[in-house]
């Protein structure tokens, strides 16, 4: 079970996105014990006071938020590096999810590039779920208390380690109030220049009969993925979209209104590639709705 949630927070409007969908979110998870964090600089000591009075105000929002809910709402403070302090903290407290804005102070391009966000998931120590800043706190609302968690695999081991954080998810809301899409996607061939005119297939006819082939693959391996969900309880539909990896999650995000995407920041391209525009990060910078993200140790 989630039993504890962790919400950093930099002091800036953008990254208090957080505070509105963890607020929604714990209103479906009852007991969970919340703690919103706030990392200064040893050279800010003086500040402390001010700090102090910025994080309890948050947790009071929150608290307000909840009226009768039982959650126990804790405003903190540490000093030093905020990548380390809030993987030292969640250790510490026994985290089991950090939701934080996908940037606050630092701006998108820092947090592609290797800010605090990207620092805590690249820790793998703990799931991440990262709110897009610039949000609508009507939409981030509608996200929390949405039915659908979407599941992007690409048929690694890897990919599917983000199942088991999904099913806790899932059987904490009730299995009976979210369904599981998981979706893989088959990329059409990379166009061919030099694709011979001889060849007894035209270059359309190639691409269908591989999207054909990647079809009869993928549809085996969605329904063995779906079975084991199935027989821990969970409502499950596999979809296999055809186009690019990051188009078709958003796309399908979108349209059906996902509460959540679920993604392991490896699989096929590694957190290297992931840092620098892989599929993971390109759904994070394309989609309003939550991602959640879990890395490898």
């Amino acid at each position: 079970m989630y039993k504890k949630i962790l919400v950093p927070l930099d002091g800036s409007k953008l990254a208090e996105i957080a505070l509105s969908y963890t607020a929604e979110l714990i209103k479906r998870l009852p007991g969970v014990e919340v703690d919103l964090l706030h990392v200064y600089n040893p050279r800010e000591k003086a500040m402390a006071p001010m700090y102090r009075a910025y994080i309890e105000q948050a947790a009071d929002t929150i608290r307000r938020q909840l009226a009768d809910a039982a959650t126990k709402v804790n405003g903190e403070l540490a000093i030093g590096n905020t990548a380390d302090k809030i993987l030292r903290f969640s250790d510490k407290h026994k985290t089991d999810l950090i939701i934080m804005a996908t940037h606050g102070r630092s701006g998108i391009n820092r947090w592609a590039m290797g800010s605090i966000a990207y620092k805590v998931m690249r820790s793998g120590k703990k799931p991440v779920c990262l709110i897009r800043a610039g949000t609508k706190e009507k939409t981030i609302i509608e996200k929390a208390n949405g039915n659908i968690v979407l599941v992007p695999l690409d048929g690694t081991k890897r990919a599917e380690s983000v199942l088991p954080y999904v099913e806790k998810l899932v059987k904490q809301v009730g299995v009976d109030k979210m369904e599981v899409v998981l979706l893989m996607v088959c990329e059409p061939p990379k166009v061919s220049s030099d694709y011979p005119s001889t060849m007894p297939l035209s270059w359309e006819e190639h691409v269908e009969r591989e999207q054909i082939k990647c079809k009869l693959v993928t549809g085996p391996y969605l329904a063995e993925v779906s079975k084991k969900l199935e027989n821990a309880g969970l409502r499950v539909k596999p979809t296999i979209p055809l186009g690019k990896a990051a188009k078709e999650i958003i796309k399908y995000a979108e349209k059906n209104e996902n509460s959540l995407i679920a993604m392991s920041t490896h699989g096929r391209s590694g957190i290297s590639r992931w840092a620098y525009g892989s599929i993971a990060e390109e759904v994070m910078l394309g989609t309003l709705t939550p991602v959640l993200m879990v890395g490898q140790k």
